[in-house]
């Protein structure tokens, strides 16, 4: 089965209930889920694209490379920003970056700080914090910290449902 692109997802935020907590589980739970499921892949899977897309390290750090972003538009939040700063839509950074020359458990390490600099960035928001707001750019919504970070969660369940998909379509091509 294969999941819908993420440039051509929706969503729809609006929860009155703060989940935070739940989301914050979730984005500690992405460095060892991540682990986990790259340790089991072959070796000489990982840096094998499909069709022209990302290879598994290459999706491993397209993670790394935009949690400065996420961590950036906290910031626009929490200081009254009326707009989050805009994503850079063409992924340069994951394009250019060679991912694929780095060991496995160098982008992992990677990922593993930098989403522990994103959670130390969360822990100590009060209540009204998590309800703060700014407009996304692209999708044009109002986006709270507590949707912002679901919508991160949600973007690393996407990259981690593609490595599962490029390791068991790239490895049946072997």
């Amino acid at each position: 089965m294969k999941q819908i692109r993420w440039f051509d997802r929706s969503f729809q935020f609006g929860a009155t209930q703060n989940i935070f907590p739940a989301v914050l589980e979730r984005l500690a739970g992405t460095p060892v889920r991540l682990e986990e499921k790259c340790m089991l892949i072959p070796h000489e899977l990982l840096a094998k694209g499909l069709e022209g897309k990302w290879s598994i390290k290459e999706n491993v750090g397209h993670l790394i490379d935009l949690e400065p972003l996420w961590q950036g538009r906290l910031h626009d939040i929490l200081n009254g920003r009326e707009e989050l700063r805009p994503a850079d839509l063409q992924n340069t950074l994951t394009t250019q970056a060679n991912h694929n020359a780095v060991l496995l458990e160098d982008l992992l390490s990677s990922f593993r700080q930098v989403r522990k600099q994103t959670l130390q960035l969360l822990e100590p928001l009060k209540e009204e914090d998590v309800f703060k707001a700014a407009l996304h750019p692209r999708l044009k919504i109002p986006m709270r910290t507590m949707d912002l970070f679901l919508f991160v969660a949600e973007h690393d369940d996407h990259h981690l449902a593609r490595i599962t998909e490029l390791a068991k379509v790239i490895d049946k091509q072997i």
